[in-house]
């Protein structure tokens, strides 16, 4: 992807005049004068995801309320307005450089988590993803999310007169100019950007400099500059006051020239710092198998006869004939990082061993056309859906032996936690948080090298625990009691939080008076 502005005009919800000055909006189950937490995220699973990032967004605010007053900034998609029959604008938003007017609104989630919402038809309401659609990323993505990292600083600046952030947690490239913007602008605001995925850097031409409101003089190695592009993620990395990223061992990956993405060196003089930290991301707690609505049979620890009957109904979904031996699972997006080739190499031997595989995601048509070109191969014993629906990914969690995930990196994953609670052993490459979940031998199987002998013996010992039951069953009961729960995450950012904004309570009083 490559980087991805707001009027009043929103297509399906009314849009309320601003509310008076002096009404308290802000959460004061707590005591209102908490610190103010502005979480701005390109995605939010509440309304749409496009992968982890959208997870993270719905997760951990709702993990971090009870320490902070959080609020979230998103754009206004489609998906979002149409959620809401009236939006309420809070604030008017004036225009700067090529970036427009627009309004912003405030909207509360089902359980009160304040959403504020970027309000522009014209930029944000369209079909597609957060970031383009069948033709490609669009083509203004830069002034898209420019605009929004020109709305968190407007927050953290006073725009809505009932509540000012007293730190941005900012998301991605999508949201990295904020810091930038703060600095531009000499103000003194605390900012974290948690980097969810490296290699997404939003590079666009020097000559949108100007219409984005970036001084030239920014344009340089000490700047916004990568390889003579404007690289949003890079002003973040350099103007935020912290970096994090999803796991520890991905922190310490993205310090090295094979995982840096070109920017090892700023982060190797971040990580000398001490600005730049690696906190895991956890799962909801709603990915229990003794209470998931997805799933054909809920079952717990030892119900081994449940997890079969979810085997059996993912069997009967992808078209695969009755079996009793290993169910292997794709859950995935199906791109190069993940290493779906390594997996369609290996697929032919996983066959002739008696297994089946299942397969759900999208990516790469080459690599879908492979996946759909190998379950006509071996009908029966694989099958394959392009695409991705919620019930049929619970179920291949629970229904699976094991999980295939041989990501050439990944900075953290998310399906290899909801394989082990269900009971799913992954088999996965030692990379960032992969390497932090899995217990070698112990919930799981990791290899080394990403290739396809690393991948092939890394199966073979599956195979083997396959065929000692008693062996494969302690493996998936100490899977399933692992827990993956938000609560150190939150705990961690709450730390990180208190350090970057300094003295706290010197903030609270100078609010209060």
């Amino acid at each position: 992807m490559m980087g991805s502005a707001c009027v009043r005009s929103v297509s399906s919800a009314s849009v309320a005049p601003p509310d008076p000055p002096g009404r308290r909006r802000a959460d004061t189950s707590h005591g209102s004068l908490r610190q103010r937490i502005l979480f701005a995220t390109p995605e939010m699973a509440d309304f749409l995801k496009t992968g982890g990032l959208g997870e993270v967004a719905a997760a951990l605010p709702r993990a971090l309320r009870q320490h902070y007053d959080v609020r979230i900034l998103i754009p206004g998609y489609r998906q979002v307005i149409e959620r809401y029959a009236e939006i309420s604008v809070v604030a008017q938003l004036p225009g700067r450089d090529g970036l427009p007017a627009c309004d912003l609104g405030l909207v509360e989630t089902g359980d009160g988590l304040p959403v504020y919402v970027l309000l522009d038809a014209e930029l944000y309401d369209r079909a597609g993803s957060p970031y383009g659609d069948q033709g490609g990323d669009f083509p203004d993505n830069d002034l898209r999310f420019a605009r929004l990292s020109l709305a968190a600083v407007e927050l953290a600046k006073g725009a809505d007169p009932d509540w000012t952030a007293d730190l941005l947690h900012l998301n991605d490239w999508q949201t990295a100019l904020a810091p930038a913007y703060l600095a531009w602008q000499g103000l003194r605001v605390p900012s974290i950007l948690t980097v969810h995925n490296l290699a997404y850097q939003g590079l666009f031409p020097r000559e949108n400099l100007g219409r984005l409101g970036v001084p030239e003089g920014a344009f340089q190695i000490d700047g916004v500059e990568f390889y003579g592009k404007l690289s949003f993620l890079k002003a973040g990395l350099f103007y935020a006051s912290h970096v994090t990223t999803v796991s520890e061992t991905y922190a310490h990956e993205i310090t090295s020239p094979e995982f840096g993405c070109g920017l090892d060196g700023l982060l190797r003089t971040r990580a000398r710092q001490g600005r730049l930290a690696g906190i895991l991301n956890g799962i909801d707690e709603t990915w229990d198998p003794r209470t998931d609505p997805h799933l054909a049979t809920a079952f717990e620890p030892d119900d081994w006869k449940g997890k079969r009957a979810n085997a059996d109904a993912v069997r009967e979904r992808f078209g695969l004939g009755v079996s009793r031996g290993p169910l292997f699972a794709i859950v995935s997006r199906l791109v190069h990082q993940k290493g779906v080739d390594l997996t369609l190499a290996a697929a032919e031997s996983i066959v002739a061993e008696g297994g089946q595989l299942v397969v759900t995601g999208q990516g790469e048509p080459r690599f879908e056309n492979a996946f759909l070109d190998l379950a006509r191969r071996h009908p029966g014993a694989v099958g394959v859906r392009i695409g991705f629906d919620e019930t049929d990914a619970h179920r291949m969690f629970a229904g699976s032996d094991f999980l295939l995930m041989p990501s050439r990196f990944e900075p953290c994953g998310l399906a290899q936690m909801y394989a082990q609670r269900f009971g799913s052993l992954p088999i996965a490459h030692r990379t960032g948080g992969l390497a932090d979940t899995v217990e070698d031998g112990v919930t799981g199987f990791l290899f080394g090298e990403a290739s396809l002998k690393g991948l092939t013996s890394a199966i073979r010992r599956a195979l083997d625990t396959f065929a000692s039951k008693r062996h494969l069953n302690t493996m998936r009961r100490t899977a399933m009691t692992r827990s993956f729960g938000w609560d150190k995450a939150a705990l961690s950012y709450s730390a990180l939080y208190a350090r970057t904004m300094g003295n706290g309570a010197e903030l609270l009083r100078s609010r209060a008076a």
